[in-house]
Formats: C-alpha cells, sequence, structure tokens
C-alpha cells in the first residue's frame, strides 16, 4: 500500500472555511448565467469520490435544463408546498409563506439523484440496508462543499412527492429519488443560514447534541 496524500494546517483551514460558509441557496438567489461544463464536471467528480458502504456506488444523476421539464417539477413543489403550510401555526405559518424555498426555474442546472439499489448483497450493508442510501447523501455533501469552493450555489429542494418526480423523469422503478438540488452562481451568499438569521430555529450547542459512551441518563437495554 503507498503513502496517501498529506495535507497541512492551510489545507485544514481552508477546508474549514468552506464547510462553514456552506449555504442553501434560495430562487432568489440565483444567476441565470449558465454553469460552464467544467464545473458541473468537477461537481460530479465530487460527487462520484464520496464514500459508499461495501463501495457500492449506489448513485445516479439526471441533469435538468429543459424549462418544460422543470415546470412539471415545480408544480409538484407548488402542491407539495400548499399541503405543508398548515402544519405551521401562527407566526411560523406567516413566516413560511415569505419563504422562498426553492429554485427550481431561477436556477440553470437542476440535478436529481438517486439511489440505486445494487440487487445483490452489499459489503456492510447486509445489518443496516440504509446504509445505501446514507452513501448518497454523502456524494450529496461532497458536491455541496465543492459547489461552495468553486462559489457556485445548491439549493436542496425536499418538498416535492418522489414518486411522481421520478414519473416527470422517467427514472427506473427500483431508483429512490434522494436529493432534488438546483445549482447556479448566485448574487452573494448569506453570512450564516438563512433560516438562522429569520430565527426560524436555533443553532443547537455541541454540548446539546454530544454524549460520553452513551446517553446519560442510560437507557435500558433492549435485550
Amino acid at each position: 500500500m503507498t503513502a496517501g496524500k498529506h495535507f497541512d494546517e492551510a489545507a485544514v483551514s481552508i477546508l474549514q472555511d468552506i464547510i462553514l460558509h456552506r449555504r442553501d441557496v434560495r430562487g432568489n438567489r440565483f444567476l441565470s448565467t449558465p454553469l460552464e461544463d467544467q464545473v458541473v464536471d468537477q461537481l460530479l467528480s465530487a460527487a462520484l469520490h464520496a464514500p459508499s458502504v461495501g463501495f457500492s456506488q449506489p448513485w445516479e444523476f439526471v441533469l435538468i435544463r429543459d424549462t418544460t421539464v422543470k415546470q412539471r417539477i415545480k408544480a409538484s413543489f407548488n402542491e407539495e408546498n400548499e399541503k405543508a403550510l398548515p402544519s405551521f401555526s401562527g407566526e411560523k405559518q406567516t413566516d413560511y409563506v415569505k419563504l422562498k424555498l426553492e429554485g427550481i426555474m431561477e436556477a440553470p442546472l437542476n440535478i436529481a439523484v438517486f439511489y440505486k439499489p445494487a440487487g445483490k448483497p452489499v459489503l456492510g450493508q447486509t445489518s443496516m440496508e440504509e446504509a445505501g442510501l446514507y452513501s448518497v447523501v454523502c456524494a450529496v455533501q461532497n458536491m455541496w462543499l465543492m459547489a461552495r469552493a468553486l462559489n457556485v450555489g445548491i439549493g436542496w429542494v425536499s418538498i416535492l412527492n418522489a414518486e411522481k418526480v421520478k414519473q416527470i423523469l422517467h427514472a427506473p422503478p427500483e431508483n429512490r429519488l434522494v436529493a432534488y438540488l438546483c445549482a447556479g452562481y448566485t448574487d452573494g451568499f448569506y453570512t450564516q443560514p438563512e433560516l438562522e438569521l429569520l430565527q426560524w430555529e436555533k443553532r443547537k450547542m455541541k454540548e446539546a447534541v454530544v454524549f460520553k459512551d452513551g446517553y446519560t441518563p442510560a437507557l435500558p437495554v433492549i435485550p
């Protein structure tokens, strides 16, 4: 086995900056400028080098630039967004209406990311089948971080009917939609996540989510 590449403190600092300044970009921030093929290739390369359980690489990507296809996806968003509204009440509902939660039409490129089951036993996935899905999420995160390094915005649209999206894109029946991404250049990135700035939620502190050697008080052991 050959020695892998060694990174210095400057590389660590750059990666930390990219992670801290990654943002979910909404439709009102995208520019219409098309993404160059080289940039799209860099995003896809980052995704393709994500970790995957059993080196299964269970991901497939659909690049969407066609306006008609985008319009059909946007119609699904509108339907699901209307369904979501009653889930919130009071000020939250008022704030929800004001939020621009997608950039399907505004972003020059949409990317649908699918999980494709292997159809055979996968090393490391025999006990936790969902590890395959998690591998695809790792690919999305890689893409998101590369996008931020390239000063490209990405927004993850989760208010969609996954089965309708599959039908629109003629996806194989066994494939599962994991992420629908809007990608493009932006007029700027927020200094903090937008929902944090709008006080929709507060950032959780490390002390609230990190436990040592188990949860306290200890949960009962299930035989």
